[in-house]
């Protein structure tokens, strides 16, 4: 083993167990966080509900992007929540014969 790969190995594992304090510190921070909302009666796992405007969207297939836009400028929710909420939509949508 050369010396460039020890030093290479060397500052990879110390990136690596930055990078593993950082995600414990970021899961203690969420714990917490759930644990202030549970405290002041807001369940941290319920989805918002979309805006009449979201479904309208989410109910046209060509504007299905948009729909996922709207619902997370209007929501926050991260790209994965804001297609499964979409996706919800489109499927009442179609077992309500529309």
């Amino acid at each position: 083993m050369t010396i460039t790969e020890c030093v290479l190995i060397i500052l990879l594992s110390a990136n690596g167990a930055s990078l593993f304090n950082h995600m414990r510190r970021i899961q203690e921070v969420e714990r917490k966080l759930n644990l202030v909302l549970t405290h002041l009666g807001i369940d941290p796992s319920v989805r918002i509900a979309p805006s009449s405007h979201v479904i309208d969207l989410a109910r046209d297939p060509r504007q299905r992007i948009e729909a996922i836009k709207a619902y997370r400028a209007q929501t926050g929710a991260g790209l994965k929540d804001a297609v499964a909420v979409i996706d919800e939509i489109v499927a009442n949508t179609k077992g309500a014969g529309a």
